[in-house]
């Protein structure tokens, strides 16, 4: 049951709480996955997908345990230093999204936002790691399979890997032709991811 709280306090908080703000202060919807069939749009739908799975297997989790066999769980990695640990990196991700989406403060989207003019940010969390926010998930997705180990959060960190090196790379081609060289500079400076 705590697992499903604060499942649902996370995207409370990263998600709802943030996309609300921005768009009170700026007019702006920061959910900005196009309906095409590119790469892009297609990605906001395995993002959505994603979401979704996450949140039926901590709700079998917290209460229809008697399912969970049918989630394939890996009891070998079952243990308190385990469980333990993926808490930590739960917690470690909801500080890191949310200090790395308050660094980005009005430039803050979800996908890539071609109609409104943001600013290229590369102060605090963005100093060390050009993705803190996917870094952040990432680190969700495996804090998540620590705590419940079994084959669907498995294919959760599948999903998300290849999902989001997808996404850092179409957004990545949109930030050279947004800010050409200050990115490229920004760039040789910075990793990708740390």
């Amino acid at each position: 049951m705590i697992l499903f709280i604060y499942l649902l306090i996370y995207f409370l908080l990263v998600f709802v709480i943030r996309s609300v703000s921005l768009f009170i202060k700026t007019r702006v919807n920061p959910l900005t996955f196009n309906k095409t069939d590119d790469a892009h749009g297609y990605n906001g739908k395995v993002f959505t997908l994603i979401s979704f799975l996450e949140l039926i297997i901590v709700s079998i989790y917290a209460f229809k345990f008697d399912w969970y066999k049918y989630l394939l769980p890996f009891w070998y990695l079952e243990s308190v230093t385990l469980l333990k640990t993926g808490w930590g990196l739960l917690i470690l991700s909801l500080i890191v999204v949310w200090i790395a989406q308050s660094n980005m403060a009005n430039s803050w989207r979800i996908g890539i936002d071609e109609k409104n003019k943001t600013s290229l940010v590369t102060k605090g969390l963005f100093s060390i790691s050009r993705n803190p926010i996917f870094l952040g998930i990432m680190i969700a997705n495996i804090g998540l399979f620590l705590v419940i180990p079994n084959a669907f959060t498995l294919v959760i960190i599948a999903l998300s890997t290849t999902s989001i090196n997808t996404q850092i790379r179409l957004e990545e081609a949109f930030l050279k032709q947004e800010f050409g060289n200050d990115y490229l500079e920004y760039a040789k400076k910075v990793r990708r991811w740390i």
